[in-house]
């Protein structure tokens, strides 16, 4: 007879895991945001010039292809 409160407990358990959202410091949040984002466009900026060399012969099949087919 204890299963039935067993489980009703489990999922009550279950559903305030779920909903439970903790309060954010959002200063902190914003001070590593801030630091990933300035180190990511760091990395961009270096890495432009080996994708520009890696994908310009697809950048030219694409300028070729891109047009619209009225003649076929």
């Amino acid at each position: 007879m204890g299963r039935g409160r067993q489980k009703a407990k489990a999922q009550r358990q279950a559903r305030d895991i779920k909903y439970y959202s903790p309060s954010t410091d959002l200063s902190a949040l914003e001070r590593e945001l801030g630091v990933r984002s300035d180190h990511h466009a760091q990395n961009t900026e270096r890495n432009d010039s080996s994708y520009d060399e890696e994908y310009s012969e697809y950048d030219e099949l694409t300028k070729k292809y891109s047009g619209d087919n009225e003649d076929e």
